[in-house]
């Protein structure tokens, strides 16, 4: 990812923290049990975050019923954030189908990469 980003995007959690943002609706239950499961971890209004909504959506689509593609806006609901240790946004975290983290990522993460995880864990 553009090194001018990651600074941007930390600055961004910082900001939110400062400001409180307010929390919204409470977060969806995740790891989704009994599911492979791929939470996105963002905000609507970060630029790779943006860049990743099209993708989240079309794999939400793709894998319906076989993995859970789940996003949390972190800037409405700080308290996911401090759940799972956030340094930066985007970062996608991967649950097999026991609820055990296998994975993490920071930053952009491709279509392409995202199903090539997926498929690591077992989802076809």
């Amino acid at each position: 990812m553009n090194q001018i980003l990651k600074p941007a995007c930390i600055a961004f959690i910082c900001l939110g923290i400062f400001l409180g943002v307010a929390a919204a609706d409470a977060a969806p239950e995740v790891p989704v049990k009994g599911m492979v499961t791929m939470i996105d971890l963002g905000a609507t209004e970060c630029i790779p975050c943006k860049m990743m909504a099209p993708i989240l959506d079309k794999l939400k689509k793709t894998y319906d019923g076989r993995a859970a593609i789940v996003f949390i806006d972190v800037w409405q609901d700080q308290s996911q954030a401090k759940k799972y240790g956030l340094r930066a946004i985007p970062t996608q975290i991967f649950f097999d189908d026991n609820g055990r983290e296998v994975t993490r990522h920071i930053g952009f993460m491709s279509e392409e990469a995202i199903v090539d995880q997926l498929k690591k864990m077992g989802v076809n």
